[in-house]
């Protein structure tokens, strides 16, 4: 979702490995329970166990775990869960630590405390849930925390019943002496609270994990996902509770200039119909009615300002530019000029990409209540938590701490909730506002709102060309990239260094393989329509470019292309190993049977690299079918290898269905698809067999939420066109296949 390269953005590394003074264990009493976390002080305590500090140190205590009563495990979480598992992840690190049973534990989101679940992955001053960063940002601190917690729950059991530690042993949640004596997590929860805090607990080696790298373990939130009880955004109901929808621009960049309400009024159910600065807000009783009022107001835009052109005029206007100089360098290596002009065989091509939606399965929603106190409280998907406290605040006229974010499980996200403005956060803010505060409201957005008022995939053109020299080597190679910046005008845009924005580039000016001479240009271009990262950010659209262009030079190489690859890359890096095990694992060499046809891809995207072959077939009439693909993933230390294998599954399956059917298109400015009937993501039997290996390895854990899209449209593309004959670069398939 955020690419990696917002590590740089935060703060300076000094900051982020906070001193055993900055980030210290802490713990108190939580009622008859235990909470364990971190306290961050601006001076040093007295000692290791202290709950307060001198008068010149500044304390803040946030648990990371606690342990009631009666011997639940519940898991805060500073990670926002969107399907992606980071919940899961983080139970099984402070489980693994705690010995704590399995069916006992439970993870809550958390948000309000940036000094403690602030993401170190990315600098740590803000907390984010992006760039498949959890297990980065979680891996020591949670460990650390669920192992201070059973430190102190042995010492409360040992200082009971007169034994030493050293001597109790511990497994599913129960403390045990060879006395005979035992005890439960819960028994000894309050007592533990006043134990000295470990002031640097070692967690386990390795060889004593029973959960971290368990492929047999299954997720603790699976039952209830499947049997409809998991707890949403969307399930949200609170007392007196009125539901909104919006009437957003029908041009991006349009203003509202007046609206009649008079008939909506009269519709049954309706309470209110309000002007905020994102559009027009109905409010009504419940959500049929507030759809109903909606479709009898009247309203009237300003369009002036409006962006009006349609996609297939944005095209050509891209293809132009990339036949230009690019506006920016991103990388330049040796001399391309001389590298072409010594070529013996040069190849050139466009490919073109389309903007896409994240269409999560839950569209976007959000619940706003004012208490009595002065305080507002928001449910909702935060991704951007303190972003969202900010603004709620500045909405309001309150403090940011005086914000309450419930951070709910989400339906989905791909990036759509990260979002600098607070979107639909402030949204429902703003409406709360509108109507004095008189009753908690939940903005609720259909699909349509979802894809017409969304935000999107930038569009891209790449115009690209290689040079082979007479021995069948890769010696230059260019890449014209042309789009928008998603980093243009956000708090991020100081990352836009030299005119090039990280998130255009990567994936393409990064290429593993060696090439002596090389360039990668940059344009970003100035388009009214809003941007976002979607999940694999560039890389959705730079590996297919890379990796397609890739096969047709190792074809004017006369060359096999996993072998070509190789030529270029060194014998045992990341990039290197995934792909001849992905090749071997797909038996590469071996002929398929008549009517099938392979296709290799490999990338890299937050930290993980990922390899892919596929293996398509053909019909009669000319049909492609993906039949089979075989991944090769190198993200680190497996914390959770089936979690790991559904990701790639899921992330293949998300990627797939973009580059073979997905596009967001405009017709003079408006979006032209609304539901799934016209923007169409993968059907369940187009879905492949999929096997995936996970590369052993004692690294720690990197990114694995949005690896897996990125290798899959270039691998089944290169198959295709051993299969037909014809290059695929006008994305989405559909348009290149039936042209």
């Amino acid at each position: 979702m955020i690419p990696k390269l917002m590590q740089s953005i935060a703060m300076p590394a000094s900051k982020i490995q906070a001193s055993r003074r900055q980030f210290l264990l802490g713990a108190f009493a939580a009622g008859t329970g235990l909470a364990v976390g971190y306290r961050l002080l601006a001076a040093p305590a007295a000692s290791a166990s202290d709950t307060t500090a001198g008068d010149s140190a500044e304390y803040t205590f946030s648990p990371y775990v606690m342990i009631s009563g009666d011997g639940k495990v519940t898991v805060l979480s500073s990670q926002f869960e969107m399907g992606q598992g980071s919940y899961n992840g983080l139970a099984t690190l402070v489980a693994e630590e705690l010995d704590a049973d399995w069916a006992a534990i439970e993870v809550q989101g958390v948000a309000g405390n940036v000094k403690a679940y602030g993401n170190l992955a990315m600098g740590g001053a803000l907390q984010i849930t992006g760039g498949s960063t959890s297990m980065t940002t979680s891996w020591e601190r949670y460990r650390k925390a669920g192992a201070a917690a059973r430190a102190m729950l042995v010492a409360a059991a040992a200082s009971e019943w007169n034994v030493p530690a050293s001597e109790i042993t511990v497994e599913n949640g129960i403390m045990a002496h060879s006395s005979g004596k035992t005890g439960g997590f819960g028994r000894f929860a309050a007592k533990a609270a006043a134990m000295t805090v470990p002031t640097d607990v070692a967690v386990k080696k390795a060889s004593e994990w029973k959960l971290i790298g368990n492929a047999d373990l299954k997720r603790f939130d699976s039952a209830r996902k499947a049997n409809g009880t998991e707890h949403y955004t969307i399930d949200v109901s609170l007392p007196g509770m009125l539901t909104a929808v919006m009437i957003h621009p029908p041009l991006f960049g349009a203003k509202l200039k007046s609206f009649d309400a008079a008939k909506a009024l009269s519709v049954k159910g309706v309470v209110d119909v309000v002007e905020t600065p994102r559009g027009v807000a109905v409010v009504a009783q419940h959500m049929w009615a507030a759809i109903k009022g909606r479709e009898a107001v009247t309203v009237e835009w300003d369009e002036a300002g409006a962006e009006k052109r349609s996609t297939s005029e944005l095209m050509a206007l891209y293809h132009d530019i990339a036949g230009k100089a690019p506006a920016a360098i991103a990388r330049k290596d040796g001399d391309v000029d001389a590298g072409f002009a010594g070529a013996a065989k040069v190849i050139e091509a466009n490919f073109e990409f389309p903007y896409l939606a994240h269409a999560a399965m839950e569209p976007l929603n959000a619940v706003a209540r004012k208490n009595d106190d002065g305080t507002l409280e928001i449910w909702g998907g935060h991704q951007f938590p303190d972003v969202y406290q900010m603004l709620a605040g500045e909405i309001v006229g309150i403090a940011p701490d005086k914000v309450q974010l419930h951070v709910m499980k989400t339906g989905g996200s791909f990036g759509r909730r990260a979002v600098f403005d607070g979107d639909v956060v402030v949204e429902a803010v703003y409406i709360a506002k509108a109507i004095g505060y008189k009753a908690p409201v939940k903005v609720q957005w259909t699909r349509e709102d979802d894809m017409r008022a969304g935000r999107y995939r930038p569009a891209f053109v790449h115009s690209m060309k290689a040079g082979i020299d007479s021995d069948g080597k890769l010696v230059a190679w260019s890449n014209h990239l042309v789009g928008q910046s998603i980093m243009a005008n956000t708090a991020f845009a100081g990352m836009i260094q030299n005119g090039v924005d990280p998130t255009s580039v990567e994936g393409a000016s990064n290429l593993p393989y060696a090439i002596p001479n090389q360039t990668v240009g940059l344009t970003s271009t100035e388009v009214g329509v809003p941007v976002l990262w979607w999940r694999s950010v560039g890389s959705t659209h730079t590996a297919f470019a890379v990796e397609t262009f890739i096969d047709e030079a190792a074809e004017a190489a006369g060359r096999d292309p996993v072998e070509f690859r190789l030529s270029m890359l060194e014998p045992e890096s990341r990039h290197a190993v995934v792909l001849k095990l992905a090749a071997e694992k797909a038996d590469w060499k071996k002929p398929l049977k008549k009517g099938h046809f392979r296709g290799v891809a490999v990338a890299e995207s937050f930290s993980s690299v990922v390899a892919y072959v596929a293996e398509v077939s053909t019909s009669d009439s000319g049909d492609i079918k993906v039949e089979r693909v075989v991944a090769a993933v190198d993200c680190g230390l497996a914390v959770n290898p089936d979690q790991i294998r559904s990701q790639v599954e899921g992330g293949l399956g998300f990627g797939l269905g973009a580059i073979m059917g997905e596009e967001i298109s405009l017709t003079d400015g408006s979006v032209d698809q609304g539901n799934f009937d016209l923007y169409t993501p993968l059907r369940i039997d187009a879905m492949p067999e999929v096997e995936v290996v996970i590369l052993a390895s004692a690294n720690a854990p990197t990114g694995i939420g949005e690896p897996g899209v990125p290798p899959i449209g270039p691998a089944v593309a290169n198959a295709i066109y051993k299969a037909l004959g014809k290059r695929i670069r006008t994305m989405p398939f559909t348009k290149s296949l039936t042209a």
